[in-house]
């Protein structure tokens, strides 16, 4: 069986050392393949070279246009992002509407009487240009964003601080082509402009209209694209070709060409457009005495054209040269990649074999090993990917036996905070029963009362969710004290439909709420406080109200009230009055997001009314209700 193996070709070469394999690999590579390529290109060369130089300009054409072709695709995302950006389309609501208010109100001399809102027309411009500064720095290249609302208020961003002086004339140039799209992106070919700096430049322009939700146009977005952005491209095609190039569109509009002398021009005349005719192809013709090779291509996308003239002279020129040097240069190539496949093969291999030394050395069971990285090639990247998964593996094991330790600890400290709440239920339970004994039945329920709170309150962490109706009972309990201490003073409305009862809540959300409407918000002069706790679902969330009929309170303090549940640092603690209930809105965001939170609206002698915003029933699961010996019930 292995006298078969051995003269089995396949299973010598897969017996073969590495160096040998290399060295194989090599000559194959190398060598046969440098000998047919020199002697066919010896041959052929000199009468392929222009039926080359024509395929490969296609190519280099095909490249060209790809990658503007990406550039101006990008120019249109850049255009539809106003479209997702809210802040954008508020403010030009907001513009829209400010002067749709001014256009309305027109003295009897026929001038516009409307007061200007200086300060609006601040944060609308601060608003839209805030954005426009973030748009601009998207894409390399468009220099220029211009965002109109429906009146033609300009606002806009430059990279290099260069305007259009005639952006009037350019929005109604504009606004008259995208009329009639639906919101599409439309390019328009290089125009010329002059500039706030005074200068004379050239851009392409991507315009789309900006529409709302209900796809009613708001506003238009320009993006601007200097023609800087395609001259490396052009330059670098044409410093491939030896040749001039010329970009047209399906009009005949120059883009761009080679000299700069037609910019912004109608090309439809001349001669050499009028024969670059279908979507690619070439041709020669005589110019000034000289025979020029002309070939072009069109985008798909774009419908550009660009053609690409050549001398033909300039296609020979180095043909003869290639053909002499092309067999010495063979030859070298040959003999030097020999040289360099020994010496590769050998300098690559030796430190293979090293690294499945050190292998072997961890598999039995030493991670102290490590491997002497002296180049940063592949091998020495991956010797140091071997050090550094010895260090892993070191760290990994070092850290398991920590956990396991930090572990053990964490469950002996649950254990023992578990004594201190179970004692105080027990004592509360103690306490009640001995009222009990002594026909002091107020003071028992009291008790259980304040026992059934104690445990709700710390019988789970703060973010756990429970059943709505949980937090409900806890708020009935919360009442029936205040009611103790003030009787009959305090009387609870619930307006709550029953699938909400189960709906998922943090715990704590309603009883600091109520706490704070009977301490800020008690009349002294009622009677009596009632207090509303109501529900409602929507398929966009789950809005929760409570509310009262106490003193209320003024528009300075609600104000203050209502920043200070927006606000980003939390304030500094002066009273009683406002942390309660912002402790309650930053748990809401923080376990459901910054959509969701709480409101505040108030008015002074009328009561206060706090609203919460929720998740939507169907995205949240329901809880079942927990056992009275889960939390709420007597301890014995």
């Amino acid at each position: 069986m292995k006298e078969n193996r051995r003269l089995n070709p396949r299973w010598r070469l897969s017996d073969m050392s590495m160096e040998r394999r290399l060295l194989l690999v090599f000559i194959i590579i190398i060598i046969l393949p440098l000998s047919v390529i020199s002697l066919i290109s010896y041959n052929s060369y000199s009468r392929s070279i222009q039926e080359n130089t024509v395929l490969y300009s296609r190519n280099m054409i095909g490249q060209m246009m790809e990658r503007v072709d990406d550039y101006i695709e990008d120019m249109k995302r850049i255009s539809s992002i106003p479209a997702y950006i809210d802040d954008i389309k508020l403010n030009l609501v907001r513009s829209n509407e400010y002067h749709e208010q001014r256009q309305q109100v027109v003295g009897k001399d026929g001038s516009n009487t409307y007061p200007n809102d200086f300060d609006l027309q601040l944060s609308i411009q601060r608003g839209i240009e805030g954005n426009i500064a973030f748009i601009n720095n998207i894409k390399r290249g468009a220099n220029s964003v211009y965002i109109f609302d429906q009146y033609g208020n300009g606002y806009y961003s430059s990279k290099d601080g260069a305007v259009r002086l005639d952006i009037a004339d350019s929005y109604k140039l504009w606004m008259d082509k995208v009329a009639a799209t639906h919101g599409e992106a439309l390019l328009f070919s290089t125009q010329e402009y002059r500039s706030n700096l005074k200068s004379t430049r050239y851009a392409f322009t991507v315009v789309r209209k900006i529409l709302d939700r209900s796809l009613n146009p708001i506003g238009l977005i320009a993006v601007d694209a200097n023609i800087s952005v395609i001259v490396d491209q052009v330059v670098e095609l044409d410093k491939v070709t030896r040749g001039t190039s010329l970009i047209i569109d399906e009009q005949g509009d120059v883009i761009y060409d080679s000299g700069r002398k037609m910019l912004a021009i109608n090309a439809s005349g001349n001669p050499v457009v009028l024969k670059a005719k279908g979507t690619s192809g070439s041709f020669y013709d005589t110019v000034d005495g000289k025979r020029q090779l002309y070939i072009y291509s069109t985008s798909p996308l774009t419908k550009w054209k660009v053609i690409i003239q050549i001398p033909v002279k300039e296609l020979t020129k180095e043909a003869d040269v290639t053909r002499n040097v092309t067999l010495l240069a063979t030859l070298f190539i040959i003999g030097v990649a020999l040289l360099a496949s020994i010496i590769l093969s050998f300098a690559f291999t030796k430190p293979m074999k090293k690294m499945i030394g050190l292998m072997r050395r961890v598999q039995a069971g030493d991670l102290s090993v490590k491997f002497k990285v002296k180049h940063r090639d592949e091998i020495g990247q991956l010797g140091n990917q071997f050090n550094r998964m010895l260090s892993r593996i070191q760290q990994l094991i070092h850290d398991i036996y920590q956990i396991e330790s930090q572990k053990k600890e964490a469950e002996m400290q649950a254990l023992q905070s578990q004594i201190n709440p179970h004692f105080v239920y027990n004592t509360l339970e103690t306490i009640r029963m001995t009222a009990e004994l002594n026909d002091d039945t107020d003071a028992a329920d009291m008790i259980s009362i304040l026992g059934k709170m104690l445990r709700y309150s710390i019988g789970g962490k703060i973010q756990d969710e429970v059943p709505l109706r949980e937090e409900i009972d806890h708020v009935i309990h919360y009442v029936q004290l205040l009611n103790y201490r003030y009787p009959n003073r305090f009387e609870l409305h619930l307006d709550i439909p029953e699938p909400l009862m189960r709906y998922a809540i943090i715990r704590l959300l309603f009883q600091p709420i109520v706490e704070n409407a009977v301490y800020h918000g008690l009349d002294d002069l009622k009677l009596k406080m009632n207090i509303w706790i109501e529900a409602e679902m929507t398929p966009r969330l789950t809005r929760m109200t409570i509310r009262d009929d106490g003193c209320g309170m003024d528009e300075g303090s609600l104000e203050a009230l209502n920043q200070s549940l927006q606000a980003t640092a939390a304030p500094r603690r002066e009273g009683n009055g406002g942390i309660g209930l912002r402790n309650v809105h930053e748990r809401i965001r923080l376990q459901y997001g910054s959509a969701y939170g709480m409101r505040v609206f108030s008015r002074l002698g009328a009561g206060t009314e706090v609203v919460i915003e929720l998740p939507p029933l169907g995205t949240k699961p329901v809880l079942l209700e927990s056992s009275p010996d889960d939390h709420g019930g007597n301890g014995h």
